[in-house]
């Protein structure tokens, strides 16, 4: 009888699945699927309300599940792999370190902006200790120009310049836009041209590059800027210095 169950929970959220399908599809295209199946599975939801339940909450613990492995996988490659996590990512700090600090950040995020002069202060006091990984993670969705920078940033990362960009988008963050991307690269010194092919090129080559550390954090279910990870342990937002200093205390 279970087993008839489990059989029937199946194939009504698999017939549920295409309801839904056919609900949110053109009305020639919904017209495949027949009525009378339709009234069959509201009917047996109506008698079976459980039955979704307990679909979504397996689903759910399903990708807990795989979240868990996700992140496990990724604190071990950060504690043996180091560069497999590093990959092609920008870093400061310290060349040989046991320690990686991880952050995934933004340009346009106010609480970003802050994080970064603390980590300023962080590396000041411990650049032998800590090696500091970047990963851009723009949230595209509230913030208009955060792409852009991101991309102006990975643009002069493949001159060297980087850090000095990156410094320079936080310390200007009101006035985010074309103008200062551009002002920004001649400051640096850079060359102009090659500039603005790998930022805004028609190749996509920093959009792509980008979208890499977006699927990263992605994976490992981070939504918000600043996030940061140390060796085994994560937290994100604003945070003191003294915060930090605990943080890394613990991680040695």
């Amino acid at each position: 009888m279970r087993q008839l169950f489990r059989y029937m929970r199946t194939w009504v959220f698999i017939s549920l699945l295409c309801l839904v399908v056919s609900w949110s599809l053109p009305a020639q295209a919904a017209t495949s699927f027949s009525p009378k199946l339709e009234q069959q599975v509201l009917q047996i939801l109506r008698e079976h309300p459980e039955v979704i339940i307990e679909s979504v909450q397996i689903y759910q613990q399903q990708q807990q599940q795989q979240l868990k492995q996700v992140r496990q996988a990724f604190l071990q490659d950060l504690k043996l792999n180091p560069q497999t996590v590093i990959g092609e990512s920008p870093t400061t700090g310290a060349n040989q370190s046991k320690i990686l600090l991880v952050e995934f950040s933004d340009f346009q995020c106010p609480y970003c902006s802050e994080a970064h002069k603390t980590l300023k202060q962080l590396l000041a006091k411990h650049q032998n200790e800590i090696t500091l990984v970047y990963k851009h993670l723009p949230l595209i969705s509230i913030h208009d120009q955060a792409l852009p920078a991101a991309k102006a940033a990975w643009a002069a990362s493949q001159q060297g310049k980087f850090w000095e960009y990156h410094d320079a988008l936080f310390a200007n963050q009101k006035q985010l836009g074309e103008a200062l991307y551009i002002d920004t690269a001649k400051s640096l010194q850079l060359d102009l041209e090659k500039f603005k092919n790998d930022a805004f090129g028609a190749n996509n080559l920093a959009e792509k590059a980008i979208a890499k550390d977006i699927l990263l954090a992605d994976n490992l279910g981070i939504d918000g800027t600043p996030f940061f990870v140390i060796n085994s342990q994560k937290f994100s937002g604003v945070v003191q210095l003294s915060n930090i200093e605990k943080i890394l205390a613990d991680a040695q």
